[in-house]
């Protein structure tokens, strides 16, 4: 049987980050990744400016900034004719006042390129974690299967769920999430990138104020609600609709759902006919929830594997992030002395739990915004109490970037992680 000090289930982001960063603690630490590459579509693209600090602090931001990646500085909805400043991150403190908006892929290619120059990290692809082993109550590693279809087994001190919303570790574990009710589900789908001829006039045209300077967007109207994403040659977009309503709605022809997001963008046909058929909408079916503990003997549940996240916002990621990095500060120590416990995975828990409650709070009161957007019920002359105060307010949307972009209790990198840019972190 293979053997190694720690055991990551998952290359996503709180993994890959797990992983670098307990390497350079010298903790010999194997991630497990079930997929050959990181090539997803529809995956959190936003790296919120904690993250962008951490990057400079692990000597990544120079190798980060060579990324192709749009930079969104404020965060704005439009509800009927109305446009609201959620958040303005130009005033922020630090470098980065900004989100940055990069294919995830590309983002994870960089940890896995730098975590691959410690000699303690090892990453294996087209292997899926199948199950775990145990000893007298102990989670003691994982069963696996290889690119090749052959089982395998891995020893580990500690096991790290890192393997999302559908967490197989974390169901193995028989650790079960406390489920919140959600609104919707979610399509994502494709449109290419309107030219200005493809536009609608802009004369008395709701959308225009917000399309000149938009790389995110938010639409809320008759019914609908959707948010798009400009990738430069696509518009990479979110459709909201009921939970549970997606093989009803699909019994449409596919051009209702073109007419709809033409209407709601100011999209002609032209740009929603690169939607060909249902076969191009994928579902993400919504779950919300969180563990009571995310910890047994010998296992730990981190990032949407500990607290599944709405993707209002596009938080998740980053949220992921940081509980890695409290986790391996925390948990460097014990782990290469080999005894890490109980007690230390609690700790995890104990630093995080605060962070995600906020956000899982604020997502909670943007569903019922949601729910009454998908209602009809939402307009400009009914704006929620928030909304209403970001407009009268300004300041309070700096305030508002604040929390988006950094959180409550962000975390900064340990100092055995710390690197100048070209330099070896070991």
């Amino acid at each position: 049987m293979d053997r190694t000090r720690c055991c990551i289930a998952g290359g996503g982001p709180a993994g890959m980050m797990l992983g670098l960063l307990l390497a350079r603690a010298g903790v010999e630490v194997t991630v497990l990744e079930k997929h050959g590459d990181f090539l997803r579509d529809f995956r959190g693209d936003t790296v919120h400016p904690s993250t962008l600090r951490l990057l400079d602090e692990l000597g990544l931001g120079e190798a980060f900034a060579r990324l192709p990646f749009t930079k969104l500085e404020e965060m704005r909805a439009q509800v009927g004719t109305t446009t609201v400043v959620l958040g303005d991150m130009r005033h922020l403190p630090g470098r980065h006042k900004y989100i940055a908006m990069v294919p995830q892929w590309d983002f994870l290619d960089l940890l896995a390129r730098t975590a691959a120059e410690e000699p303690c990290f090892t990453l294996r692809r087209h292997t899926e974690v199948r199950g775990l082993l145990t000893e007298n109550g102990r989670v003691t590693g994982v069963r696996f299967r290889d690119e090749h279809g052959n089982p395998g087994e891995l020893a580990a001190d500690l096991t790290v769920a890192c393997d999302g919303r559908h967490s197989r570790v974390r169901q193995a574990a028989g650790l079960r999430q406390r489920l919140f009710e959600v609104p919707m589900d979610v399509w994502q789908v494709r449109v290419e990138a309107p030219r200005s001829s493809q536009l609608r006039s802009s004369r008395g045209d709701p959308h225009a104020d917000t399309r000149k300077d938009g790389r995110v967007f938010a639409r809320f109207g008759g019914g609908q609600a959707a948010v798009t994403m400009d990738r430069g040659t696509y518009y990479q977009t979110s459709y909201l609709i009921k939970k549970g309503r997606d093989a009803e709605l699909r019994a449409h022809d596919i051009q209702w759902l073109r007419d709809r997001l033409g209407a709601l963008f100011g999209w002609d046909d032209a740009v929603t006919g690169a939607i060909g058929s249902w076969d191009d909408v994928k579902l993400l079916e919504v779950t919300f929830g969180r563990l009571r503990r995310w910890y047994r003997d010998g296992l730990l549940c981190i990032g949407d594997a500990a607290h599944t996240m709405s993707p209002v916002g596009g938080v998740g990621v980053n949220l992921a992030l940081q509980d890695a990095v409290a986790a391996a500060r925390i948990l460097a120590v014990p782990l290469r002395r080999g005894t890490v416990g109980v007690a230390d995975l609690a700790r995890v828990q104990k630093r995080r739990h605060l962070p995600m409650a906020v956000v899982q709070k604020s997502q909670q009161a943007e569903h019922t915004m949601i729910r009454s957007a998908l209602d009809g019920t939402l307009d400009a002359d009914r704006l929620p109490v928030p909304m209403r105060l970001l407009r009268r307010v300004p300041p309070l949307r700096t305030v508002a970037g604040y929390l988006g972009g950094f959180g409550v209790r962000p975390e900064r990198a340990p100092a055995f992680a710390r690197v100048t840019p070209g330099a070896r972190s070991r």
